[in-house]
């Protein structure tokens, strides 16, 4: 079990080393979605991210519990729980019952992320079916005093909280700046304080989803559930939460509190997020009119896209970014990462077409070493896929004639680039499956060899050079003839 991990923790803001609370056994919880419209870039990135930290956690000899949510109700439009729910306004505008949107964008969702081979999280609750439970967590919160209800809606006290825990422990932020910077309570706002937040909110008569609860017919304030299933799946303490950094200064910070309320304990060890989405410098956002959809980047269905890029384009272009950072979409940008996914993948496909030699000229073990010190130190996958260049120029080296390589280097080197580039960053080889063509392009080389053997080198060269044309370059050889994408 891996033991050198280091990772960024939030809550420190500095990198610390990884020290599951139960080793091997590590639980993490991932904000998931809001189901009430299809998924967008900011949020794949984010899951994305933390299937490659999922990824290395297993690979590294972790029995990682990944938990990541559906949020299918209790949403509202403001984050002062204020406005229309999302799922109710959409279900009117599409004529549908709000389930109905939320079974379609779940699919939707579900089906992005397979397209970018991501693995499934081990339990994905929703909600919805998890309002008993936060219905208790809730009645807890009142029993320790940090929470009260005014007329059927329950809100948590902040100014009481904050007088025996750290309210912004999160972000760092001062309390007072934040009292000043929020609104006056209005003549109607029956909150006792600026920073309270529902956790309960009661329903109107034409609510479309609403449940029995002690205080009468109503729905969850949005942040009780991440509390309430975290708690349910991983314990009052567990490891690692994650999200989007837009999560921190008020989802994340009101779950730490509802939780602290609820148990007296910091629910998550390590806290983790992902930075923003921006495009040609500017933030990416619908209002700006540059926020595209996953399904217009792949098929390049939008005014500011020259043209579509394949769903491991995009992952690897997200990949070769660090989770932390900020990433720049452009075209420029996505062609150079078409061209690097298509030289790595080019140079995988030709693994089992190189020359054992007696003689080897290169350092697998400490190649495998610089590629689990790039993903300790805090999951940096730029700096891995850079090292894994240093796998491309070998296998180039060798297939090129220019270097040897031994058996048992060899299958080394073919069990790396299986670990990192397979298993770890989860990519795939688009056009791998296509047996059809494997098949087509042998017979095509086996009629050339003929011709060739008949000095008809007309047909010979004919085949070559439209292959060429094509992106397909043979390589004739000792052993035969052998292809590879140009």
């Amino acid at each position: 079990m891996n033991t050198g991990l280091q990772l960024y923790n939030t809550l420190s803001r500095k990198k610390e080393v990884f020290q599951p609370l139960n080793a091997p056994n590590v639980g993490m919880y991932v904000c998931g979605p809001t189901v009430y419209s299809d998924v967008h870039l900011g949020n794949c990135r984010t899951f994305i991210s933390f299937d490659l930290i999922f990824r290395y956690l297993k690979y590294s000899g972790y029995k990682v519990r990944y938990v990541r949510n559906i949020t299918d109700a209790g949403h509202l439009e403001g984050d002062r729980d204020e406005g229309d729910d999302k799922f109710a306004k959409r279900a009117k505008l599409e004529q549908l019952e709000p389930m109905e949107i939320v079974q379609k964008y779940t699919l939707g969702f579900h089906d992005v992320l397979r397209m970018f081979n991501t693995l499934p999280p081990s339990i994905e609750p929703t909600a919805t079916g998890h309002i008993i439970e936060q219905i208790e967590m809730i009645k807890v919160i009142m029993a320790n005093g940090y929470a009260y209800e005014i007329d059927g809606n329950v809100y948590f006290d902040v100014e009481k909280y904050s007088k025996e825990y750290n309210y912004t422990i999160l972000t760092n932020r001062n309390l007072e700046d934040m009292l000043n910077n929020t609104r006056e309570l209005g003549g109607q706002d029956e909150k006792r304080g600026r920073l309270d937040f529902a956790l309960w909110i009661k329903a109107k008569p034409e609510t479309l989803m609403q449940w029995q609860s002690p205080w009468g017919m109503g729905f969850p304030g949005w942040h009780i559930e991440c509390s309430a299933m975290s708690a349910k799946y991983l314990g009052s303490e567990f490891d690692i939460h994650g999200g989007g950094m837009d999560l921190a200064a008020t989802h994340h910070t009101n779950e730490i509190a509802q939780s602290e309320a609820c148990s007296h304990k910091q629910p998550a060890r390590y806290w983790m997020h992902t930075n923003m989405l921006t495009v040609n410098g500017t933030r990416m956002s619908k209002s700006a009119g540059n926020g595209f959809l996953p399904l217009e980047l792949f098929t390049g269905a939008h005014p500011l896209l020259k043209k579509g890029y394949s769903p491991m384009t995009v992952k690897f272009f997200m990949l070769q970014a660090h989770y932390r950072s900020t990433l720049d979409f452009s075209n420029d940008a996505l062609d150079a990462s078409e061209k690097g996914f298509r030289r790595l993948m080019t140079a995988v496909s030709l693994l089992d077409k190189l020359q054992v030699s007696e003689q080897n000229d290169f350092d697998i073990d400490a190649l495998r070493e610089k590629c689990i010190h790039a993903m300790d130190d805090d999951f940096n996958s730029p700096i891995l896929i850079a090292e894994l260049f240093e796998a491309v120029r070998m296998i180039n080296t060798v297939y090129d004639g220019k270097g040897k390589i031994s058996a048992e280097a060899l299958a080394k080197l073919k069990q790396l680039v299986h670990d990192f580039v397979f298993d770890i960053l989860g990519l795939k080889d688009e056009d791998a499956g296509s047996n059809d063509l494997n098949g087509v392009l042998e017979m095509v080389i086996d009629i050339r060899t003929e011709a060739k053997a008949n000095k008809d080198y007309a047909t010979s060269d004919r085949i070559r050079i439209g292959l060429q044309a094509l992106g397909i370059q043979l390589k004739d050889g000792k052993e035969g003839t052998t292809w590879s994408k140009a």
